[in-house]
Formats: C-alpha cells, sequence, structure tokens
C-alpha cells in the first residue's frame, strides 16, 4: 500500500510526495488522461524581467541541465515510464519551450506516441525582451499525443467550438499568464494558469475521468480537474508546493467559492455553464486509487 501525502474526503485528489521515476514503477493503475509541465531546463544564469524588475530566470537545481544528453535521458526516463500509466485510448498533454520541447516530441516518436497538436500558448501578458536582440519571447509550446497510433482518442470538439464562438477551435491559444486570484494561497515559479488547464481537460476528458500530473507543483491540474468532475493524482518532491495545493483544493470545497471560481473559467453568460455540464459524457467506470491511503 502507497502512503499519501494527502487525500481528500471525497477521494478525488490525491498527492504523492515522492519522485515520479522511482513511484510509477511501484503500481499499475492506468490514467484516461496526463498533464506534464516538466522541467524546461531554462535555468542557465540568465536574466528576465517580472513585475518591472530585472531578475534571475533561475528556477531551482531541478531546471537545471548539464548537457543536451542530460536532457534527453531525463524526457526518455520519464516518459517511458508515463507510457505505461496512460490507458490505450488515453492522450497526454506536455509543456515546454525551445529549451525542452524538441527533446519531448522526438521521444514522444521513438515511444509510438501518435503527436495530435502542438498548441501554441500565446500569452497575452508576456515580459519584454530587455536584450533588444530578439523577438519578445510570448509563448509556449504543449504537444497534445495519443498513446497508439490506431486506438482512437477523445477529443470533445463540439465543445471547443462552442467554447470559440461556434467556430473550429485553432491550434493557437491566446491566454493570460496567471491571475492575481489564482495566486491567493502562493505561487509555483512556472505556475500554469487554470484557464489553460481547464481548456485541456475539458478538450480530452470526460467527467470521472482520472488524471495524472507527474510534475504536479501547486497542482493547477487538479484544481481544474476537480472543479470539472475529473479525480486527480499529483506527485511533486517539494512538500511546499503540495501544502499550496492542498490549500487550494480545501478552498474549492466551499460551493460557493466553487460556483465563483467556475464563473471566471467558463462564464455564465446565457446559461453557459449549465449547457457545457448537460453536454459533458460520463465514464461507465467508477474507479478509485485503492492501492494508496
Amino acid at each position: 500500500m502507497i502512503k499519501s501525502y494527502f487525500k481528500s474526503t471525497d477521494k478525488n485528489f490525491t498527492l504523492l510526495n515522492d519522485d515520479l521515476l522511482k513511484i510509477l514503477p511501484t503500481f499499475e493503475f492506468k490514467f484516461d488522461m496526463i498533464f506534464a509541465d516538466p522541467p524546461y531546463f531554462l535555468s542557465n544564469d540568465g536574466l528576465t524581467i517580472k513585475n518591472g524588475k530585472i531578475v534571475s530566470v533561475n528556477k531551482g537545481k531541478w531546471d537545471a541541465a548539464t548537457s543536451y544528453d542530460y536532457v534527453n535521458n531525463f524526457n526518455r526516463q520519464w516518459l517511458t515510464l508515463i507510457r505505461e500509466k496512460l490507458k490505450e485510448n488515453g492522450s497526454i498533454w506536455i509543456c515546454g519551450t525551445k529549451h525542452n520541447i524538441f527533446s519531448v516530441g522526438q521521444i514522444l516518436q521513438e515511444l509510438n506516441f501518435k503527436i495530435l497538436n502542438i498548441v501554441v500558448w500565446e500569452k497575452t501578458n508576456p515580459p519584454p525582451n530587455f536584450s533588444c536582440r530578439y523577438f519578445t519571447y510570448s509563448n509556449e509550446f504543449i504537444i497534445w499525443a495519443r498513446k497508439s497510433e490506431k486506438v482512437p482518442h477523445y477529443f470533445n470538439y463540439a465543445m471547443m467550438k462552442k467554447m470559440n464562438e461556434d467556430k473550429q477551435m485553432k491550434d493557437v491559444w491566446k491566454l493570460p499568464a496567471i491571475a492575481k486570484w489564482e495566486k491567493e494561497f502562493g505561487k509555483h515559479p512556472t505556475q500554469k494558469p487554470l484557464p489553460l488547464l481547464t481548456r485541456i481537460i475539458l478538450a480530452s476528458s470526460k467527467e470521472n475521468d482520472w488524471i495524472l500530473d507527474p510534475f504536479c507543483g501547486s497542482s493547477t491540474t487538479g484544481i481544474a480537474a476537480n472543479i470539472f468532475n475529473r479525480k486527480y493524482l499529483g506527485i511533486d518532491t517539494d512538500q511546499e508546493f503540495l501544502d499550496l495545493g492542498i490549500n487550494r483544493k480545501k478552498d474549492i470545497e466551499d460551493s460557493a467559492k466553487l460556483k465563483k471560481v467556475k464563473n471566471k473559467l467558463i462564464g455564465n453568460k446565457d446559461k453557459q455553464l449549465e449547457i457545457f455540464e448537460l453536454e459533458e459524457e460520463q465514464t461507465d467506470l467508477q474507479r478509485e486509487l485503492d492501492f494508496i491511503e
């Protein structure tokens, strides 16, 4: 039996304080969807601008790389393990920048994943490029891939179209970085915005699906998953950020707060939220992480 760092009373939000390379081989459970925000390996002692001040780009030792071979080996290790935790019809989303995304894409293909899209997340509020030697870095890439070439994946095309004013949604998403209200309990240095995870989760999972985040940080994936009735397992080595995620989970257990956050994410104009919820598909099988106490 695996000991959880935290397991919510509704059993829909579970956290493990562990190294994913060590913990993943110890269980056989398979997930419907995986979201991964692995190290970008951009902590190279460079500088950037944040809140009008010049600051270091360094995030921590976990984000530093000694060589391109190091990046490739790390990505090959975790992607090989994570593949075994994905259902045959499941899909995976992986974030990155130029520092890691080409390595990830190459290894996904080596491991026989089928790349479906490379989404460009265009930030509406990027920091300026103070060196004036390049175009402003305003985007991140998100690879969406399925496990099998031949087994179809789930895609809620109708919902994505409806969320995009009844037009086909493109693979360029204009979304801001995290909002002030998302930092109420603190902030992870690479925290992703809830609207981004909301779109990903609604596009590629059904209600009651299990979602895994092997680099969970402050559990934005888990918050978005639980808001929209999915179940979540997050793994991280840093207790400080796991605690941040726990506080965020406890916050949305208040029904009034949950409704407020939902309306921020989707909006309630013309009962839009209710329409989305009615159109959600549900999985037939209710599965639990009964191997985690």
